[in-house]
């Protein structure tokens, strides 16, 4: 057996209201596992955000390295886990390290804009480089990847709107 993930969701905003109110009601974990290399490191971030985890749930802050060997730890197989990231390329990085989404695919709620990139829906930022980082986690590891910021939201196919935007994968 391995960790129950329930939700692997890419979000720039990690852990808040949307995330602690509507995806844990809908996912029902017991834990949130928020996976970042820099958050794990920043005291303040880290307190920050295990202090917004709803009751009844305990959200823990982990490196990428550190996600990927809980995955394979039969202490962690109890886990119901939400699965956050700040970013797709981590997101990625869990995916070649071995943790199975294949059954849940994987969620983008938002990438926040930055200089270079071109909004795609009203939360998802994009470049060139996490297109590909997107493709390659739909054509490698045969996963759905879909922008959703709340369960009641249709899920938006990114692999279509990158094609229809014409971002350089290849």
């Amino acid at each position: 057996m391995t960790m129950d993930i329930r939700l692997a969701r890419v979000d720039s905003r990690l852990l808040h209201g949307q995330v602690a109110t509507f995806w844990t009601r809908y996912v029902k974990p017991n834990r949130i596992m928020v996976v970042s290399d820099t958050v794990a490191k920043d005291n303040l971030r880290k307190t920050l955000i295990t202090q917004v985890a709803p009751p009844g749930v305990r959200a823990n802050v982990v490196s990428v390295n550190k996600m990927i060997r809980a995955y394979f730890d039969a202490r962690f197989d109890s886990f119901n886990t939400l699965l956050l990231t700040e970013n797709v390329k981590d997101m990625l990085r869990l995916a070649e390290g071995g943790v199975d989404f294949s059954k849940i695919g994987i969620n983008v709620g938002s990438i926040a804009y930055e200089d270079g990139m071109t909004m795609i829906t009203d939360a998802v930022a994009m470049n060139d480089d996490i297109a590909k980082q997107i493709q390659t986690l739909t054509n490698d590891f045969h996963l759905e990847v879909t922008a959703q910021k709340i369960p009641a939201d249709k899920k938006i196919n990114l692999v279509n709107l990158i094609k229809k935007k014409n971002f350089k994968v290849d």
